[in-house]
């Protein structure tokens, strides 16, 4: 067990800028991302998002 907690060990300090970035930005679609499945699988939402599922193939008809 030792070694995996040694493997998964982050030096916090050797991270550069570009280390940071992209961290944080992974964090911060990862948390969108939940926003947007809650959203999207909320009874409450259905028939607003159910009314808007045909945008895509409407376009095409103009």
């Amino acid at each position: 067990m030792n070694s995996l907690l040694e493997y998964f060990e982050t030096d916090w300090q050797a991270m550069t800028v570009n280390d940071w970035v992209g961290t944080i930005l992974t964090v911060v679609i990862f948390l969108l991302m939940i926003v947007a499945y809650f959203q999207v699988f909320r009874p409450k939402n259905r028939e607003r998002l159910e009314a808007k599922k045909h945008i895509p193939f409407d376009e095409d008809n103009e």
